[in-house]
């Protein structure tokens, strides 16, 4: 199973990404060692969707980054 997955930073910023081990992920974005999230300590989940494949994960992550994604994302999660 893949994820992908979107984090709200302190700042009040998304980080939307993809993973095939969402738990040792978020570990490691816990524990700063994701430079595109370090310096944006703490995170938290916001939202994840499984999927059948990495391929399908990643596919999603970038549907997530484009202006519909990002106004999906604005209506889920209000």
């Amino acid at each position: 199973m893949f994820y992908t997955y979107v984090l709200r930073c302190s700042d009040g910023n998304l980080y939307i990404g993809s993973t095939g081990n969402l738990r040792r992920r978020l570990v490691q974005h816990e524990a700063g060692r994701v430079p595109a999230t370090a310096p944006r300590l703490p995170v938290t989940l916001e939202y994840y969707e499984a999927c059948r494949s990495e391929g399908s994960a990643r596919l999603r992550e970038k549907q997530l980054k484009t202006g519909f994604g990002r106004a999906y994302l604005k209506r889920r999660l209000a």
